[in-house]
């Protein structure tokens, strides 16, 4: 059944929906920024707090923990009391999160920190997610998730290359209480500019500004609208892509990237954080790109099965090709980010096989994918590692061998077939929601 489109002021609502991506854009980078940071501080936390590289991949994925713990909550979260109150919440969290992690004088005051950062954080994205399924065109869907990304991926470059110099000049302690003042900053902005859908701010629906009914509400309790999502198999290729692909991929360039260049290929910090500043740059471009080709194409399934395989080859270049730092490895660094970004279609295939209005659910589902992968595979990276460490130290951080890091970058491949085997068994759904009849 077609409407006709209702009177609006189209300037108005620009400003309005630009300035609500704005913001919860704003702390979304802050997620990547904290999701990445641990690479570039690595050795700092070593010596700060002692530890082995199974410690210290512990400490990095307790962030992973916690948000993987909170992906479905969230979901529930912002399809009930909605994305202003979700946003204010999750950077008042993250930011005191920061300044704890930012003061902690022991390991446990540490993971405490992080704990908090991960509680804070897990629930932006799905949020963010959520208010562009209500304030933007679904047909331009899987674009608008590309350009999210892309400027998500911001912070994760903000925490490579740029964190490194900015050590350069002031200590990581202070770093993260900065990051800390800011998403606090964003919590009181959330409050006063985030509205959850255009009705509230005044305006009609999106569908109904281009004609259409508009999408049914909620009618039932969350736990029966929580189950049917669950129920739903056509989500599940979703989730195990994103474990396999985005998970692996996060894991090594937010921690064991940077210690790999530096162990094996003698790279100083700096150096190697050119190398997975590349990665995130070159994951945000593709997100952006394959989003749009994606969107341009009306399909979903051959884009992701695409990028499945070729990030699966990277990854056997990785782990069998004798590379060296240089351009041959900034090559392959490249390669891993553009090639690895095909998880961003996930969201998008995930809010068109279920009812528009369990949208957050569904997106949560897939999302918690990403983050069991990278927080498995973080430390499980660490735990090879320290098996077959030989006792070599440099200014109380561990030194590992090429043999070890070649052992731990089979983990790296396996992940991959996942994300490939997953990427078949995907429904394609042509870039509409096929539960709806138009």
């Amino acid at each position: 059944m077609t409407h006709h489109p209702t009177a609006y002021d189209p300037r108005r609502f620009q400003q309005v929906r630009w300035a609500i991506y704005a913001v919860l854009v704003l702390a979304y980078m802050s997620v990547f920024f904290h999701r990445m940071a641990p690479a570039v501080v690595s050795a700092e936390l070593m010596t700060a707090f002692h530890t082995t590289g199974a410690a210290l991949g512990s400490l990095a994925a307790m962030y992973y923990y916690i948000y993987t713990v909170m992906q479905v909550p969230a979901g529930v979260l912002a399809d009930t009391v909605g994305t202003r109150v979700v946003a204010m919440l999750g950077n008042l969290v993250a930011g005191a999160g920061s300044i704890v992690f930012g003061l902690a004088e022991s390991m446990e005051m540490a993971m405490t920190g992080r704990f908090l950062v991960g509680l804070g954080v897990s629930v932006i994205f799905v949020g963010l997610m959520k208010s562009n399924t209500v304030w933007f065109r679904e047909r331009i869907y899987g674009l608008i998730s590309g350009v999210t990304l892309l400027l998500g991926n911001v912070g994760s470059i903000l925490a490579a290359g740029p964190l490194a110099w900015l050590l350069g000049h002031v200590s990581w302690r202070h770093a993260f209480v900065g990051i800390g003042v800011f998403s606090l900053l964003l919590a009181v902005l959330s409050l006063l500019i985030v509205r959850n859908r255009p009705e509230d701010a005044g305006f009609p629906s999106v569908r109904a500004m281009e004609g259409k009914t508009a999408h049914a509400e909620r009618e039932r309790h969350w736990l029966h609208d929580m189950r049917a999502v669950w129920g739903n198999l056509r989500v599940w290729p979703g989730f195990w892509f994103n474990f396999g692909m985005a998970g692996g991929l996060f894991a090594f360039a937010g921690l064991w990237g940077i210690p790999l260049l530096r162990d094996v290929h003698g790279l100083s910090r700096d150096e190697a954080a050119q190398y997975t500043t590349l990665t995130l740059l070159a994951m945000a471009v593709g997100t952006l790109l394959l989003g749009w080709i994606s969107d341009r194409l009306g399909r979903r399934k051959p884009v992701m099965a695409a990028s499945a395989l070729l990030y699966l080859l990277v990854c056997a270049a990785l782990l069998w090709l004798p590379w060296a730092a240089g351009a041959g490895g900034l090559l392959l660094f490249a390669l891993l980010g553009l090639c690895g970004s095909g998880f961003v279609l996930s969201y998008a295939c995930a809010k068109e096989v279920c009812a528009p209005a369990l949208s957050g659910m569904a997106i949560s589902v897939v999302n918690t994918g990403l983050f069991l992968g990278a927080a498995i595979m973080q430390p499980l990276f660490g735990w090879v590692l320290d098996r077959g460490w030989d006792g070599t130290m440099l200014n109380g951080v561990r030194l590992y061998s090429a043999a070890n890091y070649h052992a731990a970058l089979w983990l790296m491949l396996g992940f991959a077939a996942v994300a490939f085997i997953a990427a078949l068994r995907l429904t394609e759904t042509r870039g509409r929601n096929i539960t709806l009849g138009d």
